[in-house]
């Protein structure tokens, strides 16, 4: 790969994903995109940037796909899913208590383990959301971890990464050696194909939004932005959840830090209340967990 072959390849994926690729980074691409080369019996990458120059728009967007496929694993970090067991859903029991309903958006929800975490989460507070009206909308750039998703199949390696042997045993059957989702579980999730750097203003309003370990890879402009467009879908008192290694101070006025609960961010007081959009996705209605 040439220089030319990577600064043409980081201005397509800057363009197409908002990933912003710094000058160190050419090990990534070549880890990505080598095996793509070859799955298209092309030598080599460079040969690779010649067929997208020539526009096979094909190749081009599993470019994209194979550059965007980030890690996850169950309950990632842990904390963001105990906040929300222990304080963000209770509270949003009571504040919704008049309409029970609750919506929820996972703004990266790759192979699905964070999104069924947040299932379960769910799931596991039993009575407590019964007869509740709640969804949990899925969204990813790549089409393929989409699917994986919803297949709800996982690998051994997979489901012992950070999903505890209670929920794996209750939740999950060995099939050979993969392991499947309850249906259950999988039906708590909508999943819905998004680019971030696009209009996701038709997603509607939500009361809880996880857009974790996503933004590290985009430059401060692109952040701002989604901040500031997150902030219009999320309910006045809202919770935003953001990765480790993430934040908004210094970037947007739209949130600040919980005050107790790291990673955990609430819309500012003074900001303009964004109007609610009715969903246009089907409602889930949960029963107690047995």
């Amino acid at each position: 790969m040439t220089p030319l072959d990577y600064e043409f390849l980081c201005k397509l994926l800057k363009e197409r994903s908002g990933l912003d690729l710094s000058a160190d980074k050419r090990y990534l691409v070549e880890s990505r995109l080598l095996p793509l080369a070859r799955r298209h019996d092309l030598p080599g990458i460079s040969e690779l940037v010649q067929k997208i120059r020539a526009g096979a728009e094909a190749i081009t967007a599993e470019v994209v796909e194979a550059m965007t496929t980030n890690e996850t694993f169950f309950f990632r970090d842990k904390l963001p899913f105990d906040h929300l067991g222990e304080e963000i859903i209770p509270a949003l029991l009571q504040a919704r208590a008049g309409r029970r309903a609750l919506r929820i958006w996972c703004a990266a929800g790759s192979t699905g383990q964070e999104p069924y975490s947040i299932a379960m989460v769910l799931k596991e507070m039993g009575a407590a959301l019964s007869g509740w009206r709640v969804e949990i909308v899925a969204t990813d750039l790549n089409q393929a971890v989409l699917e994986k998703s919803k297949s709800g199949l996982y690998s051994q390696f997979e489901v012992q990464r950070g999903l505890p042997i209670q929920l794996l045993v209750k939740y999950f059957k060995q099939t050979g050696e993969m392991w499947q989702l309850d249906p259950a579980i999988r039906a708590m999730v909508q999943h819905r194909q998004l680019n971030l750097l696009h209009d996701f203003s038709h997603l509607g309003t939500f009361d809880v939004v996880f857009c974790r370990n996503v933004l590290i890879y985009f430059d401060q402009d692109t952040k701002i932005s989604i901040f500031n467009r997150i902030a219009k879908m999320l309910e006045p008192d809202g919770y935003l959840a953001l990765g480790a290694a993430e934040t908004v101070v210094g970037l947007t006025d739209a949130f600040k830090p919980h005050a107790t609960r790291r990673g955990i961010y609430r819309p500012n007081a003074d900001r303009r209340a964004p109007s609610i959009v009715p969903s246009a996705m089907p409602a889930l209605r949960l029963v107690a967990a047995r």
